[in-house]
């Protein structure tokens, strides 16, 4: 299978299944002697782990890291960093049911029809479970570019049609299941993703993403452009339906002199409608993207699907599901953010750090 791996020189190459042994993967192209805290590594995985809130998943996982390789009394070796995740608590056979059917909205159609089988014990390759994996590279990531000033910071700004607004207070956005910036709207959005399960059904949202302190610089003018590969990073994300930079799809209503983004003397802009990229190329202002996510294509309801053979059938939904995934996708962004960021900052370079 192609396809499994990101990134030109800080490149992760991820394997494993949802129900599988373990997960894991090998990130090559790391810098040598930069320190790592791995229980940094692990505070990042707990965010992004199921069973930690009454709105997600209850399948219970500690996603302990095992680091095999790279690093060494603290510090990276400079030779590939490879890591496990075992999988614990994996119910294979709430999937049965499903063996021979393909649930709709689901890769289980398009997978059998390219590679001519599936691992149906929750989608296999293409769960979300192997996000955990890229949340470890991109813990990794963040700890390198910290040392250089650059910060990242996601949140979901809206589900549904509840919206975050302009009230944003970055220090409560762990301090709420939903990880939204604003506690009262927080438990707006978290009340309609309940009613939403209990319903037996699911909903979506999108996460803002800000990078700040990035470097002039980083990106290329023609197929290289940094937010092409950024783009390419989010919709590697399992849901993921859009991504937009700065001002997005607003821009389509506005003027070139409204969108225009003039100098201060500085060389910073006034207002920051191109989202930190312009032809591609990192300008040093603050890098804003956001991202939307579908619902969850697993619903507790029956719905009419296709069977391997062919037929129309008639299929209850089960197992344990996100009613709404961007709570839980906010570390994915972020991971996926530092890990494209740090790529390009290494290929500007041109060797390691």
């Amino acid at each position: 299978m192609a396809g499994s791996s990101f990134g030109t020189i800080f490149k992760l190459t991820t394997f494993g299944e949802s129900h599988g042994v373990a997960i894991g993967g090998i990130i090559d192209g790391v810098p040598a002697n930069e320190p790592i805290d791995v229980d940094a590594i692990q505070a990042e995985l707990a965010r992004r782990k199921p069973g930690q809130s009454s709105i997600v998943t209850q399948r219970k996982e500690s996603d302990t890291v095992e680091i095999l390789s790279g690093i060494f009394e603290g510090k990276t070796t400079g030779t590939p960093i490879g890591f496990i995740i075992r999988n614990e608590d994996h119910k294979s056979t709430d999937y049965d049911p499903i063996k021979e059917v393909f649930r709709p909205s689901h890769a289980d159609f398009t997978y059998t029809a390219k590679y001519g089988n599936r691992d149906y014990r929750g989608g296999g390759r293409s769960s979300a479970r192997e996000t955990a994996c890229r949340v470890v590279a991109g813990a990794i990531a963040k700890q390198i570019l910290a040392a250089i000033g650059v910060d990242i910071v996601a949140y979901v700004d809206q589900v549904g049609t509840i919206k975050v607004g302009n009230e944003i207070d970055y220090n409560v956005i762990d301090e709420n299941p939903v990880r939204c910036p604003n506690m009262k709207v927080a438990a707006e959005m978290e009340a309609l993703i309940k009613e939403v399960r209990k319903d037996g059904d699911t909903i979506g949202g999108s996460i803002r993403c800000e990078i700040n302190h990035v470097p002039v610089g980083l990106g290329e003018p023609v197929f290289d452009k940094l937010h092409a590969e950024l783009g390419k990073a989010m919709l590697s994300i399992n849901a993921v339906k859009g991504v937009e930079f700065g001002s997005g799809f607003d821009c389509v209503v506005m003027r070139g002199s409204e969108h225009n983004d003039l100098f201060n003397e500085d060389g910073s802009t006034q207002t920051n409608h191109s989202g930190g990229i312009q032809g591609g190329i990192s300008n040093g202002m603050p890098i804003t993207l956001r991202v939307a996510f579908k619902p969850v294509a697993t619903i507790i309801k029956t719905q009419t699907t296709l069977t391997t053979e062919g037929k129309l059938v008639e299929m209850d939904g089960k197992g344990r599901h996100d009613p709404c995934v961007v709570p839980r996708a906010v570390p994915i962004v972020e991971a996926m953010v530092a890990i494209t960021i740090l790529d390009f900052y290494l290929r500007d370079k041109g060797t390691i750090i």
